[in-house]
């Protein structure tokens, strides 16, 4: 491959899957600065590494991967400030309705009260929107794990959002 088609299925990749980089990144550090700068981070690794890319298809999935492991480099070399996740605010391109907020709020608040272990996988198919293969593959799970724990983070947040359920009771989640 030439360096001017090098050059174009990069762009191509950063320009696909550069807003659902970002949507994951915040996802996992909960401060946009640094989410920049992993994907910053991940296009770099990317960009010396994509002739081992030979499935174009596999690119989304190649790309969080190398951003979840520049996350996990973070905590390596330095550990990040703590930002309290009240303070972040990651725009949705539609505008909601006032209810609609709430509902996403508290939506939000459930899933980053639930242990890792359910968040991750569940964030990774309904905000990234990946197959429970691809989840497998990233989380280093069997398929049937992954299935499992997406039930069982979907089975918490209904008991947790359910009304006349007791809202209060963060370890309900874990």
């Amino acid at each position: 491959m030439n360096d001017a088609d090098r050059q174009r299925q990069f762009d191509a990749l950063a320009r696909r899957y550069s807003d659902d980089l970002y949507r994951f990144a915040v996802w996992l550090c909960r401060d946009p600065t640094l989410a920049n700068d992993l994907i910053q981070e991940t296009y770099v690794r990317a960009w010396k590494g994509l002739d081992r890319l030979k499935d174009p298809d596999a690119a989304k999935s190649w790309l969080i991967t190398i951003l979840r492991r520049e996350f996990a480099r973070t905590f390596e070399r330095k550990v990040p400030p703590l930002t309290d996740i009240d303070g972040v605010i990651v725009e949705d391109r539609v505008s909601l309705m006032p209810d609609d907020q709430t509902e996403r709020d508290l939506l939000r608040q459930a899933m980053l009260q639930m242990d890792q272990k359910y968040r991750e996988p569940l964030v990774l198919q309904t905000v990234m929107g990946l197959s429970v293969a691809e989840i497998a593959e990233q989380l280093d799970l069997t398929e049937s794990a992954v299935m499992t724990r997406v039930f069982r983070a979907r089975e918490k947040l209904k008991s947790k959002l359910q009304p006349g359920t007791n809202q209060g009771n963060v370890h309900e989640l874990t």
